[in-house]
């Protein structure tokens, strides 16, 4: 395993981390407003978080290489493309998680939102990309790993359920689409305008469908700006970094990790106790990464 495979594996494995920890702040804000607002809110703030970093990523990197290059280097139409899309997408996505959550568990949602592990070397064959044996196995395992973690109850898909299933389906597009973009483009610029896109979206459908209150709305600034700051600004942006150059299925086996973290942030900041069952499952995930990230061995030659 080379370091640049290291390195990016560590990004999105930082992404898993924030995002399993954000899953609590969701919950959380839900009890003081709905989900278009607070998807709009959260995202206005990840989008305006990233805006001085990227003044600053610039001014360093007119340093390091000089004005004329960096301007010849950013194709701001594919930019604006890959920004518009991945908001849209992410719009959709965050959605339906937010909504599904109202009516589902919070083991049932883990489980079934992280299924994108599934879809994605799915979507990836459609576009043309191999998926190996080895890799193959190593979604099995972990997927095996999130039913032992995440259900606890019967198999049942409710309302609630089917939501988060659509969640799933359309953040598998949102890993393709990244990255698809990730490499032409300043993914700390794209990410800045994915979260615009998206919070502008949810903002439309906040005063068209809910009935938002700033009383609530600040109310709710502890999660809100943890789903802001921490699971948008940063963790998305170190998404859309971190698969720059990776396997997308690798990519998605690392980032389904946020289920083991959540459980395990609740042990470690709750006192929750994992059950015998609940272990062996974060074991097995670990094992699915570590199998999927081994390097391919290489055919002798004749």
């Amino acid at each position: 395993m080379n370091r640049f495979v290291i390195r990016q594996s560590l990004l999105l494995l930082l992404t898993a981390t924030i995002w399993g920890v954000a899953f609590v702040s969701q919950s959380v804000g839900m009890d003081y407003v709905g989900p278009f607002t607070f998807n709009a809110a959260r995202s206005l703030i990840g989008a305006a978080v990233l805006v001085p970093c990227i003044a600053l990523l610039k001014k360093i990197q007119k340093k390091e290489e000089g004005p004329e290059e960096v301007h010849q280097k950013e194709d701001k139409r594919t930019l604006l493309r890959g920004g518009i899309c991945c908001g849209v997408i992410l719009a959709v996505a965050s959605s339906f998680q937010q909504f599904g959550l109202l009516y589902t568990t919070v083991g049932k949602a883990g489980f079934i939102t992280a299924m994108y592990i599934i879809l994605v070397p799915l979507l990836g064959i459609f576009a043309g990309k191999k998926v190996g044996l080895r890799i193959g196995i190593s979604v099995v395992i972990a997927v095996a790993g999130l039913y032992l973690l995440c259900m606890t109850e019967s198999l049942r898909l409710e309302a609630g359920d089917i939501l988060v299933l659509l969640c799933a389906v359309v953040f598998s597009f949102h890993i393709m689409v990244i990255d698809h973009f990730s490499p032409l483009v300043d993914g700390v610029k794209m990410s800045c305008i994915q979260f615009l896109t998206c919070g502008i979206l949810c903002g439309i459908c906040m005063f068209l469908f809910e009935a938002p209150k700033l009383s609530m709305i600040l109310a709710a600034w502890k999660p809100v700006l943890y789903a802001g700051v921490m699971s948008c600004g940063v963790a998305y942006t170190l998404q859309i970094v971190g698969q720059k150059g990776m396997n997308p299925t690798v990519a998605s086996l690392i980032m389904s990790l946020e289920s083991v973290i959540s459980v395990l942030a609740g042990f470690v900041l709750l006192h929750e106790v994992l059950s015998r069952r609940e272990l062996f499952g974060c074991v097995l995930m670990f094992a699915a990464i570590i199998l999927a990230q081994l390097p391919e061995r290489k055919r002798a030659e004749n």
